[in-house]
């Protein structure tokens, strides 16, 4: 009871969504939000739920975290987090964002039954798996029937990144002690929930030396009969020319795409350029939107004619 009272209590203090097409206000209950979805004409396998970005009561558009090794360090709230259902129930979650958003995510998973059938994870930065670890650390009645990552070596992860030892080590550790199911995704693969496809695309690339986590994370295309997002993660140039000259090419033209590294640069202007897309999930805070690197990514999205934008600074978005 006590995390459902804290994420009312966080939804309630976040500020009231934009009139943004199919944005839902954050400060409706989840029994609300996902009663909305209920009551809209299925015209897909799957609902999917960005959820917002959220903001700390005193330090606004940050907060602070400890790392495994006790430093304190400013973080921002610019989380990477989706949840999808599909017609049959079946729930599924991408990355999850930042760790104070955990009580968030943990009332939302709840309002939807407490079983995850599959959680996929882009890369082990804070900002896409801290609110999963915390869960991980205690499910608190959570279920999740498979976890999907692309494990990096130790050898890897600790030459490339070596400030994110401790927290990749942590939950590594966490993920092989855990009672869920843990996949290592060493190759491209299709997981097919309820006849929705979850195509990965990429896997880590242990050959990836600069910005090396970005650049070796799980892109996945989700797709049914009617509808498809790609979602990039935190994908860096180098990612985007490896997608853009690789075997899966055409399965980067969708309707949805996620924009890369929230929104701030990430695969480049050329990338956005070679491909086809119809609408931009943007999981950026309000002052990186406005106001930091997402502002050039916009610029670029105007010269290509793309209108559609969900912004998780807005509030949480629900596309059917």
């Amino acid at each position: 009871m006590s995390n459902r009272r804290e994420f009312l209590k966080k939804s309630a203090m976040l500020a009231t969504a934009s009139t943004t097409a199919a944005l839902i206000t954050v400060s409706d209950t989840f029994a609300d939000q996902i009663s909305a979805a209920n009551k809209k004409t299925k015209t897909s396998g799957f609902t999917l739920w960005q959820l917002p970005c959220h903001r700390d009561p005193v330090k606004g558009e940050a907060y602070d975290f400890k790392t495994p090794e006790g430093k304190i360090i400013s973080m921002p709230f610019k989380g990477n987090s989706y949840v999808f259902r599909t017609t049959n129930g079946k729930i599924i979650v991408m990355d999850g964002g930042v760790p104070p958003e955990a009580g968030y995510l943990r009332g939302f998973l709840a309002a939807l039954g407490n079983n995850v059938e599959a959680w996929f994870l882009s890369h082990p930065h804070t900002d896409h798996v801290g609110a999963f670890h915390e869960i991980l650390k205690n499910p608190d009645g959570i279920e999740i029937k498979t976890i999907y990552h692309s494990e990096f070596s130790k050898e890897y992860y600790e030459s490339v990144e070596p400030k994110y030892v401790p927290m990749t080590t942590e939950l590594y550790a966490n993920l092989k002690k855990s009672d869920f199911k843990v996949e290592d995704i060493t190759e491209p693969c299709v997981v097919e929930i309820d006849r929705v496809q979850f195509k990965i695309l990429s896997v880590k690339n242990e050959n990836q030396k600069q910005d090396a986590y970005n650049n070796s994370s799980m892109v996945i295309r989700v797709s049914d009969s009617l509808r498809s997002i790609v979602f990039l993660a935190d994908s860096g140039v180098a990612r985007g020319k490896e997608l853009l000259n690789g075997q899966f090419r055409d399965d980067l033209n969708c309707d949805f795409l996620q924009m890369a590294h929230h929104g701030e640069g990430g695969v480049g202007k050329n990338f956005y350029q070679s491909i086809q897309f119809k609408a931009c999930l943007w999981p950026v805070s309000k002052n990186i939107f406005q106001n930091g690197g997402a502002v050039t990514t916009m610029r670029w999205m105007k010269e290509l004619g793309i209108q559609k934008h969900f912004v998780s600074a807005d509030g949480i978005a629900v596309i059917e």
